[in-house]
């Protein structure tokens, strides 16, 4: 199931649909070369998730930019704009925005907006949790696969994420926000040692 799922690091992805549909998902610190996005998903406004610098970078003629309020004057082109509870499909993959937020710390106060998403791509589910604690809404989201942060200090903990796996059930759980503005490869060893399900520690690419 994450076959076609890189992880560029912290807690940037791409996928790419068997139609050849390129996604993003919060594309920060890019290498070159990389390919251009047909669909480019930002869960918050914060430097390391909505970085005009690295939009510019994938962008072609046609991609279509998908994030909360807040991030409509910082993209460098303009965005479609998304709110919690809301679905669209953009060419062959359909699209639900889900919250994010912190419950313990005020980095990502629920106030913000700021959300993570559930991707359907070639009918596997795909769930980017954005900057978030353990919310209780994550009991009631399906997916197949959950990219979960792990970082602590602005997210959940390995310990916390290692919880919200147990809400989720997801069948294959991959780490991320870890190895660049916080946490390291250790948080993600641990996650996967705590957790009963499939856990898939990505290579950076």
């Amino acid at each position: 199931m994450t076959e076609n799922l890189h992880w560029l690091g912290h807690a940037s992805f791409y996928a790419v649909s068997k139609k050849g549909t390129v996604v993003y998902f919060d594309p920060y610190q890019l290498k070159a070369g990389l390919p251009k996005a047909d669909l480019i998903l930002i869960t918050h406004d914060h430097f390391d998730h909505c970085s005009p610098d690295d939009i510019r970078k994938i962008a072609k003629p046609g991609t279509v930019i998908v994030g909360p309020a807040s991030i409509a004057g910082k993209a460098p082109s303009t965005v479609k704009v998304i709110a919690r509870g809301q679905t669209m499909a953009v060419a062959d993959i359909g699209i639900t925005a889900v919250p994010s937020y912190n419950t313990n710390k005020e980095f990502h106060p629920h106030a913000a907006g700021n959300v993570g998403y559930v991707a359907v791509i070639d009918g596997v589910r795909i769930y980017h949790a954005g900057d978030t604690d353990h919310i209780p809404e994550m009991g009631s989201i399906q997916t197949d696969v959950a990219l979960l942060p792990v970082g602590g200090t602005y997210t959940m903990t390995a310990a916390e994420a290692a919880k919200a796996v147990a809400a989720i059930k997801p069948k294959v759980v991959v780490p991320m926000h870890y190895g660049s503005v916080v946490g390291s490869g250790k948080d993600a060893e641990e996650l996967k040692r705590l957790c009963q399900a499939e856990v898939r520690i990505l290579d950076r690419e």
